[in-house]
């Protein structure tokens, strides 16, 4: 039986730290300074993806692409079995291959992967054949004893849900990276650094892999579930095992981190345009030695060659997107007498797979970019899940009037109709322990609420759309609360994040004033919030614990506990014969010129 925590070398030094392939487009490599060409060269090439959140089936949602005439595409993506494939064609290409992961391979998935625990997640992981996976915040979603035995494998029971049911679960092929998540008693709950070694003798080359998630961590799980752990800051933990892992022979310093940033505007997958984000921060303070940094948690694509911008840190810098809809395709070439790294090149390569019908239209492949076959096995393992979940994903639980948009596009972070109507419904749940209002975060709602032709929602349908089990809590919070938790969303601690309000609520964000004072207008039921009234406010789990950086709702003594979010959504659109989507404005943005 494999043991429960895995002991590592680094402790001690971070206890003191505190198909083809798609073409690539022109990435810079590497230059080689004043050293002649390298007589042969050893190449090693990398598969990397991150986010893969359960993603079973094709998510139906698309990737855009550049066109190559100025105009863009949009591609159907993702789905494990293609995605297998486009990871067989990457490392075709390799005699010498990696395939590594940057966190969130779990939660926030699928039904069919859900609520079998992400067992099947991990199968398919297994039958990809990842060598080592970052932790992400979510895989700590159900709490540090599920997530080892995610790893270990076995059958026991730490979630209200029944582990394998299906059949036994092995655990996880691949190795779990965690170097910044350290227990009570200094030990990382899963090794901090792994290294794989190609050739032997004088021609080996060995890559040395450090894998960390954010530190933000606690403020984006349930803190019952991290309990005696505390996440280490990034550049800190990496800078520490970056001579450990030299001096165990690493030709190239690979960092696989759950954590990352976004392009500005309309983003290039194979681009890196007006990049902002946390993971800038930590590559500013990293020491020299990391070649090749491989990220995640903003879903966003890119490539970005530090080469020719930050001479002390010349690094490659990507990330695949999300939900297997992307593989990053990466070349690392190594001089074979110095066994120094020369160059170093990466290109996103799209996962296109079948057809499905939008809010707005039917996305079809394109035959200008690659297009993979489903690998068999892959796609045999996940029916058997598929089929498995099917009763349970496929009862109709009512009728929607029309699609449920989140606030596409571009305006995810304000929920949309769909944040909205999940805000009535937690309102409409919960009237009967007195609240008087709800918000909804909508970052917690994960894609588009599209019923059948006929109007129809499954209970599959809005599984997908709030897949965490989040329970509702009603709070007592004062006027001043009620605002200043609002305008948490809205400051320099994250990204930007408008509450999505039950409707009977409105207001208005300035996003020219200052931090702290950018709502000028908050109404209840047509009238001004009060400051000193008191106000009974239903939120899920996730923000009743202060999630999100919204640490206004944490603590509060009165707290009820309700139903889940997925009973309140479901008994929602039950209620009447159609339920119409909101259509009207509740929460009104005025940002700055230019």
């Amino acid at each position: 039986m494999k043991s429960p925590r895995f002991l590592v070398p680094l402790v001690a030094a971070l206890a003191l730290a505190g198909c083809a392939a798609q073409p690539p487009r022109p990435v810079a490599a590497v230059p080689a300074a004043t050293a002649p060409v390298p007589a042969r060269l050893v190449t090693v090439g990398i598969a990397a993806i991150n986010d893969f959140h359960g993603q079973l089936e094709p998510p139906r949602q698309s990737v855009i692409m550049p066109d190559g005439a100025g105009g863009s595409v949009q591609l159907p993506a993702g789905g494990a079995a293609w995605l297998a494939s486009a990871v067989d064609a990457v490392r075709a290409q390799y005699p010498n291959h990696l395939t590594l992961s940057a966190g969130d391979m779990i939660s926030a998935s699928q039904v069919a992967s859900s609520i079998y625990l992400d067992e099947p997640a991990i199968g398919v992981m297994n039958r990809i054949g990842v060598d080592f996976n970052a932790v992400g915040n979510h895989e700590f979603d159900r709490g540090r004893d599920e997530l080892l035995r995610m790893q270990n494998g076995g059958c026991a029971q730490f979630t209200g849900r029944k582990p394998c049911q299906i059949e036994p679960f092995p655990g996880a092929s691949f190795r779990y990276l965690a170097a910044s998540t350290v227990d009570r008693d200094g030990r990382t709950l899963f090794p901090a650094t792994g290294l794989k070694t190609f050739g032997s003798g004088a021609d080996a080359i060995t890559i040395g892999v450090i894998g960390l998630t954010t530190r933000a961590t606690p403020t984006l799980v349930n803190p019952a579930g991290i309990a005696g752990l505390t996440f280490a800051d990034e550049a800190a933990t990496i800078n520490a095992a970056i001579p450990v892992l030299k001096a165990q022979g690493a030709n190239a310093i690979v960092v696989l981190i759950h954590e990352g940033g976004k392009q500005a505007g309309v983003p290039d997958p194979q681009g890196c345009e007006g990049m902002s984000g946390a993971i800038l921060d930590i590559i500013q303070r990293l020491d020299p030695g990391v070649d090749l940094v491989v990220s995640g948690h903003t879903h966003a694509a890119y490539v970005c060659d530090f080469a020719g911008r930050d001479a002390a840190h010349p690094l490659l810098l990507t990330s695949a997107g999300l939900y297997g809809e992307m593989v990053t395709d990466i070349t690392l070439q190594f001089d074979a007498a110095s066994h120094k790294l020369v160059s170093r090149r990466a290109h996103n390569v799209v996962v296109q797979s079948e057809a499905y019908q939008s809010a707005t239209r039917l996305v079809t492949p394109d035959s200008r970019f690659p297009q993979f076959a489903p690998r068999a096995d892959v796609a045999s393992y996940v029916q058997r899940y598929v089929d498995a979940s099917r009763a349970y994903a496929a009862r109709a639980v009512g009728k929607l009037g029309g699609a449920a948009l989140r606030g596409e596009p571009g305006a995810v972070a304000t929920g949309g109709p769909l944040g909205n109507l999940i805000a009535d419904s937690q309102l409409a749940a919960t009237r009967k322990a007195g609240a008087q209002l709800a918000l909804m975060n909508p970052f917690g709602i994960r894609t588009t609420l599209v019923p059948a032709a006929d109007g129809t929602v499954t209970f599959g349908d809005i599984y997908r759309v709030q897949p965490f089990s989040n329970t509702l809590f009603t709070e007592t919070l004062t006027g001043a609360e009620l605002k200043a938790v609002i305008e948490q969303g809205l400051d320099a601690d994250g990204p930007f994040q408008a509450l999505s309000p039950s409707g009977n609520v409105r207001y208005t964000i300035d996003m020219r004033r200052p931090v702290g004072s950018r709502i000028t207008r908050l109404l209840l039921d047509g009238r001004p919030v009060v400051p000193g009234q008191r106000y009974r406010v239903t939120v899920n789990q996730f923000l009743a614990q202060g999630g999100d950086t919204f640490t206004q709702f944490a603590g509060k003594p009165d707290a009820v506990q309700g139903a889940d979010d997925l009973a309140a959504l479901q008994a929602w659109i039950a209620a009447v014969p159609s339920r119409a989507v909101p259509a009207e404005p509740r929460v009104t943005v005025i940002a700055p010129q230019g």
